[in-house]
């Protein structure tokens, strides 16, 4: 094992979390407060048009992070005139259309889609028409939209159809006339006040999730970590075994999106922000999920991290046992996660944690007793154990809202020795796991080694998933 070199001057007010069971190692200013966003995309939105690839009008089909579209005298364009969040969004010509070839079962409450004239092109018109017969027929949803700005701008439609529903955008002027499409967003609706029960999860692999023998997101294509994991999630049944992705969190994203809910990865070089327009911006999720990270993150970043709690957002943190520095860049988890704690424009030591220096392996059964815990005794089943495979532990700052759930198995239940937590910020949730490996599903990338930590003891997939539905605000 590499020696890494450690922080010794950052103070010990941070959460830190669990680790691999083989390593390979090698200010933002004051936001205004902003509420997490109660409105819940469908799984695979909101469809930025940032995977697949279709450079001519011809009409074809192309597989999204969504799933399978067809562009009829539409591309999908990446040059400077396009309009767009990201590398490339959808460009249509003459009455062209963007037809999806699936269909969302969480209804449509709200449909909101980015829309803006191509380059110098002059203005266009369209429209978007929904079918609940899988394509068969087509009814026509709010007004027609004109687009005539080079800047991308918002339309949002009150669609309030539950069941199954896919949706086709139609440019309906017939002019040569280019316009652009991207982030289209389709909300869940259950009726009534809609909003539905999907929620909306977000895994980091911008911090160095992937370095030395780290594998700490659910999908990797060819050493690149995608915002949407390929195949589509809409592809998953209830029988779709967790190497349909290949990373060592897969299963926990399969799982998750099983039980109902949309998973994305935030891409290495997109920075973690809240409260801005962007795409990716924190707002737009339930939950953000950052395993082991292994670069700092910048004081912006930090910022928003704490708010986001603060105003209602779930973050799951994992790290690693100490000394980890996979990249060998002189930080590793337990380093950087400190350094979130105790270096941050919010407020010092936000959720009541210190991490401990320490390398433990170890099996405890030393469970908090409690009926009602709905992380220990949630929908996917009692958590009995859980298994340190080199981990580091946690100390509660006294009097703080921070909930030990599992000490070492020879502690008492007190304030050190703890393995996992939850704890409250705010109107946000927070869960900390001192190890890595009890997600780690045992895949990942050709020469990556990992384990089956997720199937080792059932007691890890249930916590992780338990949690991950309290951090959603699904149970309570």
């Amino acid at each position: 094992m590499k020696i890494s070199t450690r922080l010794w001057a950052l103070p010990l007010l941070a959460l830190a979390f669990g680790c691999a069971k083989t390593d390979n190692l090698a200010p933002q200013g004051t936001l205004a407060t902003l509420a997490a966003s109660h409105d819940v995309s469908n799984t695979g939105f909101p469809e930025g048009f940032e995977s697949g690839t279709k450079t001519a009008y011809s009409v074809g089909s192309v597989t999204l992070g969504s799933g399978s579209w067809t562009l009829d005298d539409a591309l999908l364009g990446n040059t400077t005139a396009d309009a767009k969040t990201g590398a490339q969004s959808a460009r249509v010509r003459n009455a062209g259309k963007l037809t999806m070839n699936f269909n969302v079962s969480g209804g449509a409450g709200t449909v909101t889609v980015g829309h803006a004239a191509y380059g110098t092109d002059g203005a266009s018109t369209w429209e978007l028409w929904k079918s609940v017969d899988s394509g068969t027929s087509y009814t026509k949803v709010g007004s027609t939209i004109t687009s005539s700005s080079a800047t991308l701008s918002t339309a949002t439609f009150t669609v309030n159809q539950t069941g199954a529903v896919r949706f086709e955008i139609r440019k309906t002027d017939g002019s040569a006339n280019r316009v652009n499409f991207d982030n289209v967003d389709i909300q869940t609706y259950s009726g009534g006040g809609g909003g539905g029960t999907a929620k909306k999860f977000l895994i980091d692999a911008g911090h160095a999730e992937t370095a030395g023998n780290a594998d700490w997101v659910m999908d990797v294509d060819a050493g690149v970590v995608a915002r949407y994991p390929t195949p589509a999630a809409s592809g998953i049944t209830g029988t779709t075994s967790e190497t349909y992705w290949t990373g060592a969190l897969s299963a926990w994203g399969v799982s998750l999106v099983k039980l109902g809910h949309s998973v994305e990865h935030l891409p290495a070089g997109v920075p973690i922000t809240y409260g801005t327009t962007g795409a990716q911006d924190l707002q737009n999720y339930n939950v953000f999920i950052i395993d082991e990270p292994n670069t700092l993150f910048t004081a912006a970043e930090k910022t928003a991290l704490v708010r986001f709690v603060q105003n209602g957002g779930g973050l799951f943190m994992i790290s690693d046992h100490d000394v980890s520095d996979r990249n060998n860049d002189g930080y590793d988890s337990p380093a950087i996660w400190n350094d979130l704690m105790s270096n941050n424009s919010v407020q010092a030591n936000p959720f009541g944690f210190s991490i401990d220096l320490t390398n433990i392996v170890e099996t405890s059964s030393n469970v908090l007793a409690s009926s009602t815990n709905q992380i220990l005794n949630g929908p996917q089943g009692a958590v009995t154990q859980i298994k340190y495979s080199n981990g580091a532990t946690i100390t509660k700052t006294s009097g703080s809202a921070a909930v030990p759930l599992v000490w070492r198995s020879t502690s008492s239940q007190g304030n050190t020795n703890i393995m996992c937590a939850s704890s409250t910020f705010g109107t946000g949730r927070v869960v900390v796991i001192g190890d890595s490996s009890p997600a780690d599903d045992g895949t990942g990338s050709p020469g990556n080694t990992v384990y089956p930590g997720w199937t080792e003891l059932a007691s890890h997939a249930r916590f992780h998933l338990n949690a991950s539905l309290w951090l959603a605000k699904v149970t309570n």
